[in-house]
């Protein structure tokens, strides 16, 4: 019988570990990943010259991040059509495809506010 699963604080550490195990497994293996992290970096200082105030540069910096979790989630759908099997299915490359715009619209919400708040700030 299997013993039964922690609780509490052993829970807590246990779905750090997990987390961090699924970050270094999308750096090794996702490029856009480590892009998107690059661009993260590059966010942080952007977002406090472009931001009018604290909630404005958070909002900068958590556009990028939305990009990173979308990313992430469409990871996991890659990988559980693949474990699914390596034949073409038409519901395969339709979840492929959906996690992809999915990127695509996150992407594009980031540029939009990014590219609004360099506006306001040439126009300041």
């Amino acid at each position: 019988m299997a013993p039964p699963p922690p609780t509490g604080l052993r829970r807590l550490a246990a779905a750090f570990g997990h987390s961090l195990d699924g970050l270094a497994d999308i750096w090794r293996s996702e490029a856009a990943f480590r892009l998107e992290a690059i661009c993260l970096a590059a966010s942080l200082p952007a977002a406090g010259w472009l931001g009018e105030t604290p909630r404005h540069a958070a909002t900068l910096i958590g556009s990028v991040l939305l990009i990173m979790i979308v990313e992430v989630l469409n990871s996991a759908i890659e990988a559980t059509v693949d474990r699914i099997g390596p034949e073409r299915h038409d519901l395969s490359r339709r979840a492929k495809d959906l996690g992809s715009l999915a990127v695509l619209l996150a992407v594009v919400l980031a540029a939009l506010l990014w590219l609004a708040a360099l506006l306001s700030h040439v126009r300041a």
